[in-house]
This record gives C-alpha cells, structure tokens and sequence, in this order.
C-alpha cells in the first residue's frame, strides 16, 4: 500500500488546562493554607510557650512573614478568579459547600492581626498599636455582618440538608468568635481606655461563636447519630469542631490575664484579676474537655478509613482548629505552673509542626498531579454526604435490602 494511503491513528492525551485556566476552581477554601499558617506562628510565639529556647520567636517570625506571603498570593489568585471569571464571586458565596469556607478568608486575617500582636508591636512603635486598635474594630464589624449572612443563606439554601452537615458549619461563626482570641493577645498592649472596650467586645464575640457552635454541635451529633461519619474526604474537617471550645478556653485565659489595673470598679484591681483568672482557668479545664471528647472522635472516625482519604483543602484542619486545643492546654499550664501540662503542649506543638510541614508538601503535589484545581474536585462541587458507602444505613434501607 502506499504511504500516502495509509492511516495512521494517534491517540493523544487529554490536555491539561493551563495554570491560569485552573483558577477558576480557585476556591474560599485555599484560605486555610495562610489559617492554619498564621496559626502557627501564634503558637510558636515565645509569649505563648511554656518552655522556650533562643532562636524561638525568630522561627516564629519567618513563619509569621511566610503567613504574610500566602495570604497575599491567595487574595491574588483569587481575586484573578473573580475577574478573569464573571459571577464566579456570586456562585461562590451562595454555593452550599464553598460558601462555608468564607470564613476561612477573615479567620487567615484573624491570624494575620493577633500576629502583630506577638511579633509587631514588640518591634515596633505605639503607631502600630494604634493600628491594632483599628484593624480589630474593623474586623468585629466585618465578621458579624458575614456570621449573619452566611446563616441567612444557610437556614434558606435549598441544597444544604442536615444529612450534609459536617463542622465546617461553625466557618460563619468562628471568624467572628476568633475576636476574643485577638482581643486575649493584643488588649494587654492597649491603652487602659482602649483595653477595656476592646476586652468587653472580645468577650461577647467569644460567647457568641461558643453558643452558635453549641446549637450545632445539636445538628452535628444528630446528624452522627441519624447517618454515621461523614464521607472520608470529608473527615478531616471533623477537627473542625475541635476549636471553638478550646480558642473560648484560651480566649478567657487571655482577657483575664490583660484586664487592666486601672478602674478598681469591682474593688481592688489586685483582687478583681485575681478571682477573673480564677474563673477564667475553671472554665477554661472544664470545656476543654469537650475539645478533647470532639479530637478523639474525629481520630478514629479518620483512622478507620485513612486508605481512602485523599488530600483536599479540609486537611487543614487537621491543624488550625488543633492550635486552640494545644495553646489553652498550654495556657491551663502555666497558670497552674505544672510542667508536665507545659510539656504535653510542647510535644502537641511539635507534632503540629510536622504535620503542618507534611500537608503543605501533600498540598504541593496535589496541585502539580492535578488532583485539586480541576473540575468536579474542588470545594465548588458539591457533594450528597449520603452517597458513600459508609453511610449508616435506617432500617427502612435495611428491610428492603432483606
């Protein structure tokens, strides 16, 4: 036959998009990379640790300036995606899985301010005090227009039912609670005046995000008891609901400890902080607890099916939310001067470290295989946590299979 009548079939690969191309599945939740980044360098603040070493707050440092890097570069690529991607900012907001990770943006500034309060302010001049004092006002105004929101579309969105819960349903509540954590590390900074209005407000966001998160926690345990573990890929996001009781720990800890000897409205200031620390570590042990109760279910819930857990951006959470748990064990510690609790929050903080260090090159190489930033395996998919074969089946299921 001669060459020029010959077919030749060439089978060809399917193209990749391009790098710019695969942002439009850039999602909210890439902000839990700079979240539990920013968390870390609070945790590795030598004002945090119990037991320190020289060179500590330097690492704390440059891992507080690499939060800074990230979360420049995520609101850039971001923000590319809005752009570049008309209603793509809509679609995200309303979308019954991406919505939730709204928050995950304002929690990474949550980082980002109380950072200035541990590495800035001790750096640099009272200007940046000032400055504190602003960015905390706007954030309290920011975070409870999106905590209100964020529930509105979530009690009316059509798509979202309780079979779909998972912890990431506190994301709305927990920006405007992590205000009581900032208010623990920057109040003592303050002005007497400023501190005062800044702790009372720190206070009140912090009993708010705790009972929001109470009230799910209902939905979440209903929703345990009803249908089993959530689907493995979204297990991880179980540690979610490890925080909010562990950051409120930390958080009355903090506000105690700074409460200005200045007004002597409760009697002797020396007595008044005294009976607040008091209290403050009471409460503190006696809901960090249910931190611990919240941790261990979401270990066995993930260790039972960790072959088929692949990576997504909810592995964060294996992280941040675990940050609050070691710092208020860490805080109890030092309030009770007991060396061995001190110790168990250094050997925590270690094992979050590698696991930050461990998720960032999983991450990494999620993004170069393709298996994130790709159609239908980002957070602007949604998925029945219903369909997956670990599902408790209801007898009603369970009569007919018979």
């Amino acid at each position: 036959m001669h060459p020029s009548n010959t077919i030749f079939r060439v089978e060809r690969k399917e193209e990749r998009p391009s790098w710019l191309a695969r942002l439009r599945h850039f999602t909210w939740a890439n902000f839990t990379l700079p979240m539990s980044t920013g968390g870390l360098a609070l945790l590795l603040a030598e004002e945090t640790q119990g037991f320190t070493f020289p060179g500590l707050q330097t690492i704390g440092k440059v891992v507080y300036v690499l939060d800074l890097v990230l979360f420049t570069l995520i609101v850039l690529a971001i923000t590319y995606r809005f752009v570049k991607f008309p209603g793509t900012l809509k679609k995200s907001v309303v979308h019954p899985t991406e919505g939730l990770f709204l928050g995950t943006s304002t929690l990474s500034l949550a980082s980002i301010i109380s950072g200035i309060a541990r590495y800035g302010i001790p750096s640099c001049g009272p200007w940046l005090v000032t400055v504190y004092r602003v960015l905390f006002w706007l954030y309290f105004a920011v975070t409870f227009i999106i905590a209100v929101g964020q529930y509105a579309l979530l009690f009316t969105s059509p798509k979202l039912k309780l079979s779909d819960m998972t912890p990431s349903w506190n994301l709305p509540a927990f920006s405007f609670m992590l205000l009581g954590t900032m208010a623990a590390t920057g109040a003592g900074s303050q002005p007497p005046d400023q501190a005062v209005p800044i702790i009372v407000a720190g206070l009140g966001a912090q009993g708010f995000g705790l009972l929001v998160s109470v009230f799910i926690y209902a939905c979440y345990v209903a929703r345990l008891i009803q249908y089993g573990f959530p689907a493995p890929n979204s297990r991880p996001g179980m540690f979610i609901a490890v925080g909010p009781p562990a950051f409120t720990g930390l958080a009355l800890i903090g506000l105690a400890n700074n409460f200005p000897m200045h007004y002597n409205v409760f009697g002797p200031d020396e007595i008044t902080v005294q009976m607040l620390r008091v209290l403050a570590t009471t409460v503190c042990i006696f809901i960090w607890f249910l931190s611990l109760w919240f941790f261990c279910i979401a270990v066995v819930a993930n260790l039972a099916v960790w072959r088929e857990i692949s990576f997504h951006l909810n592995w964060y959470a294996y992280i941040f939310p675990n940050v609050g748990f070691t710092i208020a064990l860490i805080s109890v510690g030092k309030t009770l001067n007991s060396p061995g609790i001190i110790g168990t929050g250094s050997a925590m903080t270690l094992l979050l470290v590698i696991g930050w260090l461990v998720i960032v090159v999983v991450h990494v190489r999620a993004i170069w295989k393709g298996h994130i930033l790709a159609d239908g395996k980002d957070e602007d998919y949604y998925v029945n946590e219903k369909d997956h074969r670990h599902v408790k089946k209801l007898d009603d299921d369970i009569d007919k299979q018979a």
